[in-house]
């Protein structure tokens, strides 16, 4: 039976798989390009009504009586054909609009655990093709602190409480979907790519075209045997007036453990903490606070996203499922 998924190694080549025309010559318009001050919050949430949340219910219980194991559901096996045009106006959003949407209201109390992953697997299959989030090949991500420490270099900080720096993930869009909240802090912070790149081409177009140039990234010990600990990525690509952005602060940071051979030098340093500058500049990012029932949705090609450190509590444990999608 063919799975209903891509492989990491397909998700990611598909996500690297970027065009590229040349480098632009002026900042990029377009409404990928917006700032946190200027949003409203009605205009990139919206809540479901109880009308589809009984048509999601119904399409979760045809796909549950098929007796298939979810990792081989399809998007067919989930009929939910009243939902049709606002998940195709999500997908656009994502990949043509501000690059991001909040979706609210699932019961994910009175669901429960194993219906709330089946609902969230289903909302990826209808907006894209869900994949693996790792060469270990996991699917869905629980994103809850599981007491490693946050100092070591090889533990994933989603793993943990603590802060983490701007990113992207290796998938054209990733999802969020919040079971409960922490007792404080948490926020799932997010900025437009393109505008922060649009601010360093203004301040200082050096940096801005260092971009488009091949940039170490750290393995984090998940190179395969007689690899080195490292791979080049290229940050930026421009094509047909688009802007596409792959980063990652700490793992272009980090990778000056692996000494010069890696290229990280000083004008890489200056790069890095002026693009992350830009980036936490108030009036820049948007702040979320997810509740429970809360779908966050953005694209790893014109959002950047980061956390908040938070506090868990005996009564309130931060917990969050993860998708990682192709568009």
């Amino acid at each position: 039976m063919d799975p209903g998924y891509r492989s990491y190694a397909a998700q990611t080549g598909h996500y690297f798989d970027r065009p590229h025309a040349g480098l632009p010559v002026a900042a990029v318009s377009g409404r990928a390009a917006w700032r946190g001050d200027g949003l409203a919050d009605e205009a990139w949430s919206r809540a479901f009504g109880s009308g589809e949340l009984a048509e999601i219910e119904n399409g979760l219980a045809v796909a549950e009586a098929s007796g298939k194991p979810l990792s081989s559901w399809k998007r067919e096996d989930v009929p939910w054909p009243g939902l049709a045009a606002l998940l195709e106006s999500g997908r656009r959003e994502l990949i043509d609009g501000r690059g991001f949407l909040l979706l609210r209201g699932i019961p994910v109390e009175r669901w429960g655990r194993e219906r709330n992953e089946r609902f969230f697997w289903s909302l990826g299959l209808h907006l894209g093709t869900p994949g693996a989030q790792n060469p270990q090949g996991d699917l869905l991500g629980h994103v809850e602190d599981t007491g490693d420490d946050a100092h070591d270099p090889q533990v994933r900080l989603y793993r943990t409480s603590a802060e983490i720096a701007y990113h992207c993930d290796a998938a054209d869009a990733v999802g969020l979907m919040c079971l409960n909240r922490g007792e404080r802090g948490g926020a799932s912070r997010i900025a437009s790519s393109v505008t922060v790149w649009n601010e360093l081409f203004r301040a200082r177009r050096d940096l801005a075209e260092r971009l488009f140039e091949p940039v170490s990234l750290d393995l984090r010990n998940e190179e395969r045997p007689g690899m080195r600990g490292w791979i080049e990525i290229v940050p930026c690509r421009h094509d047909a007036g688009k802007l596409r952005t792959f980063y990652h602060s700490d793992y272009f940071r980090s990778v000056s453990r692996h000494g010069a051979d890696a290229g990280f030098g000083e004008f890489e340093r200056e790069l890095f903490d002026a693009y992350d500058a830009i980036a936490r500049t108030d009036g820049v990012f948007l702040d979320m606070e997810l509740q429970p029932g809360d779908v966050q949705l953005i694209s790893n090609h014109t959002i950047i996203h980061a956390r908040t450190g938070y506090e868990d509590s005996p009564e309130a444990r931060r917990h969050l499922l993860r998708l990682w999608l192709s568009l």
